[in-house]
């Protein structure tokens, strides 16, 4: 009979502290307010504003549940990270936000396996990021008259960051001009970056490997908590 006893009593507490456990954190996209309507998505989280690191994580909807499907370090703007609505160009801040992919470039060439547009940086390929310009915000061959080259970006000057690369979509379908150009998901450079979101040269390709523009990837931007917080977006 003690034995049952005390059988018994075991059983109960571990029904107890059973109960008392918290519920398991859902995946960080399931926490999103929005994660673009596809069955991918890449997650860009920093500590705080003021982080130049952080980390990229993609994700696949399988049954409706959201899956890692990995993860990699991620390394943010000098200048840490601010609302991409306000965002100011020149600030070498990072926009936070939820956007799509629009395509990928690289100046080497397209890794195996990638399914997304993927556009061939060469000599006369040039980011406008000139506030003046007609293709602010685009990619342009070669550099039109209007476009100053000092406001610009000369694609193969970047040939570590821009080996392989993402467009990122912020500010790009109907561009404001001061608000930012040239926001890309890229391999890392020697540190932080003037606004873009980078990762390993391994991971890049393995993101590229995974992402498939039929399940319209998007990526989400933010911080762990705040008015910036991933899970606003």
């Amino acid at each position: 009979m003690r034995t049952s006893l005390v059988t018994g009593s075991v059983l109960l507490a571990l029904v107890g502290s059973s109960a008392a456990r918290p519920a398991d954190t859902p995946p960080l996209p399931e926490r999103l307010a929005d994660t673009g309507g596809g069955s991918q998505l890449i997650t860009a989280e920093a500590p705080g504003t003021g982080s130049t690191t952080g980390t990229v994580s993609w994700w696949n909807l399988q049954s409706g549940r959201w899956v890692r499907a990995g993860s990699a370090p991620a390394r943010f703007g000098a200048k840490g990270l601010t609302e991409g609505d306000t965002r100011v160009q020149g600030t070498n801040t990072t926009p936070t936000g939820l956007y799509d992919l629009p395509y990928a470039f690289g100046v080497e060439a397209v890794p195996a396996g990638t399914r997304f547009p993927y556009r061939r940086a060469g000599d006369r390929s040039w980011w406008c990021q000139d506030e003046a310009a007609r293709a602010y915000n685009r990619w342009v061959e070669p550099l039109p008259a209007d476009c100053g080259a000092g406001e610009s970006e000369h694609l193969v000057a970047y040939s570590k960051q821009y080996a392989r690369a993402l467009v990122i979509g912020f500010n790009y379908d109907r561009p404001v001009r001061g608000r930012g150009a040239g926001i890309f998901l890229h391999v890392n450079g020697s540190g932080a970056t003037a606004g873009c979101v980078s990762v390993p040269a391994p991971s890049m390709d393995r993101i590229l490997a995974w992402a498939d523009p039929a399940r319209r990837p998007h990526i989400a931007i933010g911080t762990h908590s705040g008015t910036t917080a991933i899970t606003r977006y």
